[in-house]
C-alpha cells in the first residue's frame, strides 16, 4: 500500500496529460515550487510511449534523474476516446429475467438539439443478442421476492463463454436496495469465466435508475481491459525508469485516484482532462485571491465551459460522454463544438462555425498541412492575432494558405472583404461560447458579471477579452501556462473518492435511516484514506444529499444536516436558484453520497521579481476592429511582477498567445497569471 510519506510529502512529482495532438508534462519541486513543463507529439498508437517521452524530456530540463520522482500523476483519454469511438471490449450484459430490453428502451427524450423526426436511437454497446437473463427478484426495499437460482447463472455463463466476451457488466433490479445477489452472481461469474473482467453496478452506481446504472456499468466494464492493459503498460515502462513512486490517475470528479480504483472503475476517467484544467484554473486563481470564476478551455476542437462559485468545483450526475448519459459523479460543465480547428463554411449564403473540426491533421490551413477549408486559427492569422512563429520558434505559420482560405470560402460566398470575414468568423465564434457561458451562469441563477473569465487552452487567451466583453465581464485572468494548464491542474489536485447509497425507498426525509447509511458510507471512505495511506491532519469528509420534489425525475445534491428541517430549507435554496422556484409538495430523500478527499498541500508559489515592462520584442500589423494598428509583440517570459502593457497589444509564449484589445490592460501579478481590465478614465 502507498505509504503517507510517498504520497503526501514528494518532493518532485511530474504530471502527464495526454491530448489528441500534444502531449503536456508538468515537473514540480513541491520543495521550492519551481516547475518545469514541456510539450511532445502525442502518439496515439501508443500513448504510453510519449507519455515517458514527455517525462524524460522534462527530467533532462531539470537535471535529474527519474528514480527521485516521488509522484506520478496522469490525465488520460483511453476511457474517453473508447467510449466515443465504440471500440470498447466486447462486452455482455447479465440482468434479471425480464429486463433484458431496459437499454433499448432507454428514455423517451431525445437530444435537446436533435431533430423530432429525423433522429435516431444510437446504436446500444451491447447488442440484445448478448444480454442475459437470470432467475432472482429483489423488489423496492430491498425484499427478496425471487432467491436467486444459481443453475440459471451457471447457464448464462456457458452461454457467455461461447460468445466468446472479453468483459461481463452485472446490473440486477433494484440492486443498489440490496446488493446480495449482484455481489453472488459477480463472484460465480469470475469463478467460472477465468480471463474475462467481470464487474457489477454495485461496484460503479449503487443508484436508482435502471437505464442509467446499466448504461454505466456497461460502459465500465467495455473499457475494463483497455484501461487496465494501458495502466499495466504504463507502470512497467515507470518500472523500466526505475521509478518506484505511486501513479495516480485523473477522475471525472476533478480528483485523482491510485490504479487499484481505476482498474475496478475505469469509466471514472471518463472527463479526466477537461476536469484536471478546471482544477489548475481554480488553483491559479485562488494564489490571485479570486474564488468566483467561469473557466473556458479552449482547444482544437472543443471548448469546456464551467463556473466555480467559492472556489468549490462543482459536481453533477447528469453528464453525458457521446451519446451515452454516464451518472457517475464529475465536474460540472457544459461542452461546445468550438475550438481553433472549427471548420468556417457558407451555405445558402449564411455563415456557420464549428461544430466540425479540420482536427490535426490536415488541421488549419496556416498549419501547412494542406488543410483547404477556412477555420478560426485562419481567422486569427488573417487579422494579425499570431505571430509567424509558434511554440517557441519549433512551428511556423503559412499566412498565405490562411488569407487563401479566408478569401475563397467566407471573403467571396459572402461579398466580404478578408478582414470582415475573418472578424464574422470570430463573432460567430465567440457567441456560442456565449450561449454555453450563460448556461452554466444565468441559466443556473448566476450573474457572469460577478466573476472572472479564465480562458485556458492553446486558443482561450485569444477569445478571452471578446467573450469578457460581450458578457459584461470585468476582468480576465491569463494562467501563467494556459496550454499546459490541465497537466499543472494535476499536480493541485486532491485524491477523491465518493461513496454512494440509495435509500431502499425514496421517501420523506428520515433522519435516522439517513444517518444510519451515512456512518456506513463514513466507514468505507475511512477504509479508503487508510489504504491510500492519507494522514488524519488531510482527511476530508462531505456528506450530500440528492433529494427531489415528489414526481421530479432528478435530484439536487445539498450538504446533509443535523435535521431534516436544515436539509429540506437547503433544497428549496438550491431548487429555487437554480429553477426559480420551488414546488408545494413533499421533498423526497433519494441517495445520500459520501465525497471522501485526501487534501494536497499547496506548494511554495515563488513570486516573479518586479519590474516594468521591457521593450517589445518585435511588432506587426493586427486589424483590430477600431482600424489597423502596428502592434507590439512580447515575450511573456520577459515580464516581470507589476508590469502592465495598454493593448493594443500581443503576448506570445511556448503554448498559447495572449491578445489584448485597444482599451483594455494587463498587469502581471506576482503569481505570474495576466489580470486583464478595461482601462477606465
Amino acid at each position: 500500500m502507498p505509504s503517507s510519506d510517498m504520497i503526501f510529502d514528494p518532493s518532485y512529482a511530474v504530471a502527464v496529460d495526454i491530448g489528441g495532438t500534444f502531449t503536456d508534462i508538468s515537473l514540480l519541486d513541491r520543495t521550492s515550487g519551481r516547475v518545469w513543463r514541456a510539450k511532445t507529439p502525442s502518439t496515439p498508437a501508443d500513448p504510453s510511449q510519449a507519455f515517458m517521452t514527455g517525462v524524460n524530456a522534462v527530467l533532462n530540463d531539470a537535471g535529474i534523474d527519474a528514480s527521485v520522482l516521488d509522484q506520478v500523476l496522469h490525465g488520460t483519454t483511453v476511457a474517453t476516446n473508447m467510449i466515443l469511438e465504440n471500440k470498447g471490449a466486447k462486452t455482455a450484459l447479465v440482468t434479471t429475467r425480464g429486463f433484458r430490453h431496459v437499454l433499448e428502451i432507454g428514455r423517451q427524450d431525445i437530444p435537446r438539439h436533435a431533430n423530432l423526426f429525423t433522429w435516431v436511437k444510437p446504436r446500444r454497446p451491447v447488442p440484445a443478442a448478448r444480454i442475459h437473463e437470470i432467475d432472482e427478484r429483489i423488489g423496492t426495499g430491498g425484499i427478496v421476492m425471487k432467491p436467486l437460482d444459481e443453475e440459471s447463472v451457471a447457464r448464462v455463463a456457458e452461454a457467455i463463454r461461447a460468445q466468446n466476451v472479453e468483459a461481463v457488466a452485472i446490473c440486477l433490479i433494484h440492486a443498489y436496495a440490496n446488493a446480495d445477489h449482484e455481489v453472488r452472481v459477480t463472484q460465480l461469474l469470475r469463478d467460472a469465466l477465468p480471463g474475462v473482467d467481470v464487474t457489477c453496478s454495485t461496484d460503479v452506481l449503487p443508484v436508482v435508475r435502471e437505464f442509467e446504472r446499466s448504461l454505466a456499468t456497461v460502459l465500465n466494464a467495455g473499457v475494463m481491459p483497455g484501461v487496465s492493459t494501458y495502466v499495466e503498460r504504463l507502470e512497467n515502462r515507470l518500472a523500466e525508469a526505475k521509478v518506484s513512486s505511486p501513479l495516480l490517475l485523473m477522475q471525472s470528479n476533478g480528483g485523482v485516484a491510485g490504479t487499484a480504483a481505476i482498474r475496478t472503475a475505469p469509466a471514472l476517467t471518463a472527463l479526466s482532462g477537461p476536469a484536471a484544467g478546471v482544477v489548475g484554473a481554480c488553483d491559479v486563481a485562488g494564489a490571485c485571491g479570486i474564488k468566483d470564476i467561469i473557466t473556458v478551455d479552449i482547444g482544437g476542437t472543443s471548448a469546456d465551459i464551467c463556473l466555480i462559485r467559492d472556489g468549490v468545483v462543482g459536481l453533477t450526475q447528469s453528464g453525458k460522454v457521446g451519446n451515452w448519459p454516464l451518472s457517475l459523479p464529475m465536474v460540472d460543465m457544459v461542452t461546445i463544438g468550438a475550438g481553433g480547428g472549427s471548420i468556417a463554411q457558407v451555405a445558402d449564403e449564411t455563415l456557420a462555425v464549428g461544430p466540425h473540426s479540420a482536427g490535426a491533421r490536415p488541421g488549419p490551413a496556416a498549419y501547412g498541412h494542406g488543410g483547404t477549408q477556412a477555420t478560426v486559427t485562419d481567422a486569427h492569422v488573417a487579422l494579425g492575432h499570431l505571430p509567424v512563429s509558434l511554440l517557441g520558434g519549433e512551428m511556423s505559420l503559412d499566412q498565405e494558405a490562411a488569407l487563401r482560405v479566408v478569401d475563397d470560402n467566407v471573403a467571396g460566398p459572402l461579398k466580404l472583404s478578408r478582414h470582415a470575414a475573418a472578424r464574422g468568423i470570430l463573432a460567430i465564434m465567440n457567441n456560442n461560447m456565449v450561449g454555453a457561458v450563460r448556461t452554466v451562469s444565468v441559466e443556473r441563477g448566476h450573474d457572469p458579471r460577478d466573476f472572472t473569465l479564465v480562458p485556458f487552452g492553446g486558443a482561450g487567451p485569444l477569445h478571452g477579452v471578446a467573450l469578457a466583453e460581450l458578457l459584461g465581464i470585468k476582468q480576465v485572468m491569463v494562467p501563467p501556462a494556459p496550454g499546459l494548464l490541465c497537466a499543472d491542474g494535476l499536480l493541485a489536485a486532491d485524491l477523491k473518492a465518493e461513496f454512494s447509497r440509495a435509500l431502499p425507498t425514496p421517501g420523506p426525509i428520515d433522519q435516522a435511516m439517513g444517518d444510519k447509511i451515512a456512518s456506513e458510507l463514513v466507514q468505507n471512505a475511512t477504509v479508503w484514506l487508510e489504504q491510500e495511506g492519507i494522514p488524519d491532519a488531510r482527511r476530508d469528509i462531505q456528506t450530500r444529499a440528492l433529494l427531489r420534489f415528489y414526481g421530479q425525475g432528478g435530484e439536487i445534491a445539498v450538504d446533509w444536516a443535523d435535521t431534516p428541517e436544515q436539509t429540506e430549507a437547503r433544497f428549496k435554496q438550491a431548487h429555487e436558484a437554480l429553477y426559480g422556484f420551488v414546488l408545494d409538495t413533499q421533498v423526497e430523500l433519494v441517495t445520500l453520497r459520501i465525497e471522501a478527499a485526501g487534501r494536497t498541500v499547496p506548494s511554495p508559489r515563488p513570486d516573479l521579481e518586479p519590474g516594468q515592462a521591457p521593450a517589445a520584442m518585435q511588432s506587426q500589423m493586427v486589424h483590430w476592429e477600431s482600424g489597423d494598428v502596428e502592434t507590439p509583440i512580447y515575450d511573456r517570459a520577459t515580464l516581470p511582477a507589476g508590469s502592465t502593457l495598454d493593448g493594443p497589444a500581443v503576448i506570445t509564449q511556448l503554448d498559447t498567445t495572449t491578445i489584448i484589445p485597444p482599451g483594455w490592460r494587463a498587469t502581471v501579478h506576482p503569481s505570474a497569471a495576466l489580470l486583464l481590465k478595461r482601462i477606465t478614465s
